[in-house]
């Protein structure tokens, strides 16, 4: 049967009047949980994110599924008891944990640990920094699917690793440090040893840059991706690797001689980049990385004889006051303040970790990302769910 003319017509002016129904039909957006049990969300971290279709409008990075009350629980115990507690936070670089808050025991006593010890002291935080950032550089390609890399960084963070419990007894959780010093001296031929595992290390940084950061792929879902300017970084406290990303160069390493460390004694330097993008984050931490290697080698060449404790009292008393040290940590910026009353036990601890604030740019960052960079935009920003609700 043929279709007449005015047929036409009016099968045109009813797709029409379709169409501008359908133009003036607001739908409403998905709002999808990622997380808190989700395997890309590196622990326990929900974010509620509100979808326009495949992008992100709005997004809420919802802490304290993983809260433990480190702060309170520390209130309760004797100082030294303190660094079993505080090497948990962020469990991949947990040495590192111990040394701001014993910094901050010592100024309250008016202590300096001996030249030898602040040595041994900095290259153990460089192995736990390293101990730490390695595992990122191989896990951030499995983000984007690329599965080698990580099984690259796990085998070569062991050889790290044998050099922190071949000092202080233990892998993850050292519990090394004391006020005033530390446990034990290094053991004969480790400084040796370690130079051997670090040129491991070094060969992995190079297989990193060739795996990972020269793939085209990882660069088309890096580059440009997740970028966050340098006042925004600054403005949410952003520190560590993701802010000297986004350009600002600042490292308490460097520019606070205060820590009690002897970063000035060895020939290094802070890397930035101006992008601030993914691609940029994962790049500063491999330079970091390299770096780290550099710093460790110039302290086992130069390290002092002498002792590793100062004259301390046996029962740890600190006199009544307060004290705040940060220092650079492998996660960023890490401080604390403590109260003391001159008891056996702090009055009060407040810990300031690099991860919460490193998460709580999500907010802004994930604004305007599309759904599968959402999880390479967290990656990069790499944060431990220890190090954020305590």
């Amino acid at each position: 049967m043929a279709i007449t003319e005015r047929q036409q017509l009016a099968y045109i002016a009813s797709q029409a009047a379709d169409a501008r129904v359908n133009l003036e039909i607001e739908t409403e957006g998905m709002t999808l949980n990622i997380g808190p049990q989700h395997p890309a969300t590196h622990g326990t971290l929900r974010i509620v994110v509100k979808l326009d279709g495949e992008q992100v409008i709005a997004a809420e990075p919802i802490c304290g599924y993983m809260h433990r009350g480190y702060e309170k629980l520390a209130e309760v115990r004797s100082y030294p008891q303190i660094t079993t507690l505080i090497n948990r936070i962020d469990w991949l670089g947990s040495f590192a944990n111990e040394v701001p808050f014993i910094l901050a025991a010592e100024r309250l006593m008016e202590v300096e640990a001996p030249p030898r010890a602040q040595w041994i002291r900095t290259i153990l935080f460089e192995l736990s920094r390293i101990a730490n950032i390695s595992l990122f550089l191989g896990d951030m390609g499995v983000q984007l699917g690329a599965l080698t890399a990580v099984f690259y960084a796990f085998r070569d963070r062991e050889f790290v690793l044998n050099q922190i419990e071949a000092v202080t007894g233990g892998r993850f959780h050292p519990n090394f440090d004391r006020i005033g010093g530390l446990k034990d001296d290094l053991p004969k031929g480790w400084g040796e040893e370690t130079k051997t595992a670090l040129k491991r290390l070094s060969s992995f940084c190079d297989q990193m840059e060739d795996l990972v950061l020269n793939n085209e792929i990882f660069q088309a879902r890096t580059r440009g991706i997740g970028v966050i300017p340098a006042d925004v970084a600054l403005s949410y406290g952003l520190s560590g690797a993701n802010l000297r990303a986004s350009g600002v160069d600042w490292d308490l390493r460097r520019d606070d001689p205060t820590t009690g460390l002897v970063y000035d004694k060895v020939d290094w330097k802070v890397w930035t980049h101006p992008d601030g993008d993914s691609f940029a984050r994962y790049w500063v931490r491999l330079q970091e990385t390299r770096e780290a290697i550099r710093i460790i080698e110039q302290l086992i060449d130069g390290i002092p004889s002498g002792p590793i404790m100062a004259k301390v009292p046996r029962i740890i008393k600190v006199p009544a006051g307060e004290a705040y040290v940060e220092t650079e940590n492998p996660l960023g910026v890490m401080g604390y303040y403590i109260v003391s009353k001159g008891d056996l036990v702090p009055f009060r601890v407040k810990i300031r970790s690099a991860s919460f604030n490193n998460v709580s740019v999500a907010s802004w960052v994930l604004r305007g990302a599309y759904v599968p960079d959402v999880i390479s935009i967290l990656a990069s920003l790499y944060f431990i769910l220890g190090d954020i609700d305590r």
